[in-house]
């Protein structure tokens, strides 16, 4: 079991180009070369089958791995840690050589993140060129959501693992090929814990946080909102029926990120989209100035 988040060993896998099931992350052959020399080894050690920690207090960590020492622990995760900062920058590089807009898309399980993102496609792929990456640990349902509205998507089933990585998107991104000066989304799995520490190379963290799920959650799971860029308040549309304080919600959000930016919006009716797509092509146009 991995020590820096719980999460189990188990089969990473990932769609073909044509969204047809592969044997995923079997490193047998993989060149990764993709037009980005991610120079990944086929060493996949580095997450869900290595044991590290987050237990960082005073005396012995609750360890989660019999015989295991506390600086041993954090030793690894160290080690961990800097392998997948290695793929997220290998990614990173790719994405400002062809001015490519990536966004990570965080949030707890239904806070209706890809309903958002389904909306999102649909209003803007008249307009700029998108594609996503899906994470989840089993189906590939949401691929299927986002493939029926025309836009390229490929699945990340990440077995027990609770979250993706620098690694698997590299994989992915060999099989997606997004355009040049495009703007690829990544649907993390649904987690408000572990995503936060795993980069993926993308240029912005986005928290999506629904009316449905109460103002404490930046307190509860403050690495993630430390994390984000930017939040993003859904399903607004349902105030009128709960007893959610948006002001102590925008409030506990900015205690813990005081530079976060907060779009308040409804994926359902449209309410507050405008601006979520503003911020996207701002985004957009600062990539192609960092690829020029």
């Amino acid at each position: 079991m991995c020590t820096v988040c719980g999460c189990a060993h188990g089969e990473t896998v990932i769609e073909g180009p044509s969204g047809a099931r592969s044997n995923g992350h079997s490193h047998g052959g993989h060149s990764h070369d993709h037009g980005h020399s991610h120079d990944h080894s086929h060493d996949h050690g580095h997450h869900h089958g290595r044991e590290h920690t987050h237990d960082y207090g005073a005396g012995p960590a609750h360890a989660h791995a019999p015989g295991l020492s506390q600086s041993r622990m954090i030793q690894i995760e160290m080690d961990i840690m800097a392998k997948n900062n290695d793929y997220a920058n290998a990614n990173r590089a790719w994405f400002r050589d062809n001015g490519v807009f990536a966004l990570n898309l965080v949030s707890s399980p239904g806070s209706g993140k890809t309903t958002l993102l389904t909306r999102t496609i649909e209003d803007l792929k008249d307009e700029l060129s998108l594609s996503v990456i899906e994470g989840d640990q089993q189906t590939n349902n949401d691929a299927e959501r986002i493939r029926k509205t025309g836009v390229p998507a490929i699945q990340v089933n990440t077995g027990k693992g609770c979250h993706l990585d620098g690694h698997m998107v590299g994989h992915a991104l060999e099989s997606l090929a997004p355009k040049a000066q495009s703007v690829l989304f990544i649907e993390n799995v649904g987690n408000l814990v572990c995503p936060a520490g795993f980069d993926l190379g993308e240029a912005h963290k986005v928290a999506i946080l629904s009316v449905t799920e109460g103002e404490d959650k930046p307190l509860k799971y403050p690495d993630m909102f430390h994390a984000a860029d930017v939040m993003i308040l859904n399903k607004i549309d349902l105030l009128p029926y709960l007893s959610f304080d948006v002001e102590a919600c925008v409030e506990n959000a900015r205690r813990i990120n005081p530079k976060i930016r907060i779009l308040k919006v409804s994926a359902t009716t449209g309410e507050g989209m405008d601006k979520w797509y503003q911020w996207i092509r701002s985004g957009r146009e600062l990539a192609l100035i960092e690829q020029a």
